[in-house]
């Protein structure tokens, strides 16, 4: 394995093996330079969503140590890695690793440099503090989930990108960074609890700001980010793909309408009254050509108007350099 480089390089991270947020975190370190060190347990198969750790790109890179943290043997294995490490990220429950020997209070004493995170799902106090719990359960109890999809269907998941990865991964990561910082001012590293629900809390601010000020209403598509906003939603093409509108200052919804042969006088973007007729209208002229025609149509118009490519397009996309 080449020796990293980057931002982090010489920072060594030992993650416990857990799903969702914690290897996604490990691997942003890991892609900034920090060495990721993953112990996993004698036996351990794929993770949750069946996909073979060998194919996970979460693990490229990652070194794993198989260790049983039952046993004393295990249990030194863990702490001879900590001896060099500088964040240990502990993604059980609350208490389990504590009952092993590996909790806060004791490592810390005995590696006062070392940046301690626990990952939990509901945080470490409260009647829910032991339940289990995925991406869907923390979006659900944080008014993330109920926004989302048709209004006349149920919610509907925005994938496992906004808890697992956006929130619990990716503010695991800042409060590591906020840490190591500190660290160079005061040779001591911390304690942190990362939250899901909490994290998922926190990317809903604009949302209940927008309500406070009575620009959000709670019922689904109604609303500018919704799919409610004529300007900012997806429309099927004649070839049944799709295009994906977010025209929200006006200049670019004049735009928007103007290329579609619209005429911007005749519908108010603001007039919440006239949105499901424009809705509507959009939806009768994009089906009229393809997404490749609407695609060229839009080719140099700041409209924001893009193609909504299938993930292997994107991937594609990516490889070739776009």
């Amino acid at each position: 394995m080449s020796r990293p480089s980057g931002p982090l390089a010489g920072v060594r991270v030992v993650l416990l093996a857990g799903a969702g947020p914690s290897p996604f975190a490990g691997m942003l370190l890991r892609e900034r330079g920090a060495e990721v060190v993953r112990i996993d347990r004698p036996g351990a198969g794929d993770g949750v969503s069946g996909l073979p750790v060998a194919l996970d790109s979460r693990y490229h890179g990652v070194r794993t140590v198989t260790a049983d943290l039952k046993s004393a043997a295990g249990l030194a294995t863990v702490r001879a890695l900590l001896a060099e490490a500088d964040v240990f990220v502990d993604p059980y429950r609350p208490g389990v690793v504590d009952r092993l020997g590996l909790g806060a209070d004791a490592l810390c004493a005995e590696f006062p440099a070392l940046v301690y995170v626990h990952m939990t799902g509901w945080g470490h106090g409260g009647p829910w503090a032991q339940r289990a719990g995925h991406d869907i359960n923390y979006l659900a109890i944080a008014g993330a989930l109920f926004p989302t999809g048709p209004a006349d269907r149920p919610p509907l998941p925005p994938l496992n990108l906004l808890a697992d990865f956006g929130a619990g991964g990716t503010y695991l990561v800042i409060g590591v960074l906020a840490a190591l910082l500190e660290r160079t001012r005061t040779g001591r590293g911390t304690v942190l609890s990362v939250s899901m629900v909490d994290a998922v809390h926190s990317l809903t601010t604009l949302l209940h700001d927008m309500r406070a000020a009575g620009l959000w209403c709670d019922e689904r598509e109604s609303n500018i980010f919704d799919g409610g906003a004529p300007f900012y939603r997806t429309y099927r093409t004649a070839d049944g793909g799709f295009v994906a509108v977010g025209a929200i200052e006006p200049a670019f919804h004049r735009a928007l309408l103007a290329t579609l042969g619209l005429d911007p006088a005749a519908w108010p973007q603001h007039d919440r009254d006239r949105w499901p007729a424009q809705r509507a209208e959009l939806a009768r002229v994009f089906a009229t050509r393809t997404r490749a025609e609407w695609e060229a149509a839009f080719d140099g118009v700041d409209a924001c108007v893009t193609p909504v490519l299938t993930p292997a397009e994107a991937l594609s996309l990516r490889k070739d350099g776009a």
